[in-house]
């Protein structure tokens, strides 16, 4: 009898400490929205890569190489949206998603992005919503860039200089070597710079390309996630 009733005590207590476990993390995969000429994914270390299409899904350690004229436009997880434009490439370094429990749906709690430009530029939309944190993350060589809640920017790289543009909201980029720059709308910043002060994009005429085409891809890019929602949830 007392082995039946420490049975139950014991079963109790797991289903107790499981409910009130913490959120359970598990990788996830970027979305295809759109594809534009020839894009490319796969392992760069070992120049293992093949054809994206529209059903691919996109994964940690994955990089993605988009030729000229070529494009191609991304979920990487619900609320940060990016278009790769031609001769770009990045690295997915994680993709991941906290949850309740093992809740199938609701309960989310947390979501991480963390890309690599390696080359070219990318545009990038973060909607992170209120219903759960969303943390998102660019890295080029030494230097990191995240943005603030609602932003718009661009980042492009040819792996000698970076330039950094915000067109919404504002961005942090921090360097190891330099002090910590915040990006307000319209302005833009380049590394290597002996600058602390930010730049007006209206000064410069590569930024002012940066502006326009940051509109245009984000618009389009909120259109395509909307559509996605739409045929099937996050």
């Amino acid at each position: 009898m007392r082995l039946s009733v420490l049975a139950i005590y014991i079963a109790l207590c797991s289903l107790l400490a499981n409910g009130c476990s913490k959120g359970i993390s598990r990788a996830t995969a970027a979305t295809v929205l759109s594809l534009k000429g020839k894009v490319i994914v796969g392992n760069a270390e070992r120049n293992d890569f093949r054809p994206v299409t529209l059903k691919s899904r996109i994964h940690d350690g994955d990089s993605v190489r988009s030729a000229r004229d070529a494009s191609i436009d991304l979920a990487l997880i619900p609320g940060a949206l990016a278009r790769l434009p031609g001769d770009s490439e990045i690295k997915i370094d994680e993709l991941s998603i906290t949850k309740d429990g093992n809740e199938t749906a609701g309960g989310m709690r947390d979501r991480l992005a963390r890309i690599r430009l390696i080359r070219g530029k990318i545009v990038i939309v973060f909607s992170p919503g209120d219903t759960s944190a969303s943390h998102f993350a660019i890295n080029v060589g030494q230097l990191t860039i995240t943005p603030d809640s609602d932003c718009l920017f661009s980042v492009w790289t040819d792996s000698k200089t970076t330039r950094v543009t915000c067109t919404r909201g504002h961005i942090t980029a921090s360097d190891e070597a330099q002090p910590t720059v915040t990006i307000a709308a319209g302005y833009f910043q380049q590394w290597p710079t002996a600058r602390i002060q930010t730049i007006a994009a209206a000064n410069d005429a590569s930024a002012q390309i940066d502006i326009t085409e940051s509109l245009e891809a984000g618009e389009q890019l909120l259109d395509q996630a909307a559509a996605l929602q739409n045929r099937r949830p996050f």
